[in-house]
């Protein structure tokens, strides 16, 4: 996770920055999407023993709080991780714009990661 802090920066300036040029004021991410990542996720970490233990990485140090991990475990690395990040956006129209950079988003009006 500290390694890809930075890209995250990046991201999000890169994001805002083309919000802001573009006027956009919203972005979010399509329910169908949030759910594929969650699972695509869950499905990499339950190849390893970490959901086995009792770890504030599973949520185990809150009681009752569902067991879930959130951090991203990409087999290929760092490298992966950006790409994965670098995932389109449409507009809730339906257009696609230009992507803002190679690590972050193309945009379009009001935003929906997808």
């Amino acid at each position: 996770m500290p390694v890809s802090i930075e890209q995250h920066v990046e991201w999000i300036s890169d994001c805002i920055d083309h919000m802001r040029r573009n006027k956009f004021t919203t972005i979010e991410a399509a329910p169908q999407a949030e759910e594929q990542w969650t699972a695509h996720v869950a499905a990499i970490v339950n190849t390893t023993l970490i959901p086995a233990a009792d770890s504030w990485y599973m949520g185990a140090n809150i009681a009752g709080k569902p067991r879930t991990f959130l951090p991203y475990l990409d087999p290929t690395g760092v490298g992966g991780y950006r790409q994965r990040c670098g995932t389109r956006c449409t507009s809730t129209a339906g257009g696609a714009g230009p992507p803002v950079s190679s690590s972050a988003p193309r945009m379009a009006s009001t935003l929906s990661l997808v």
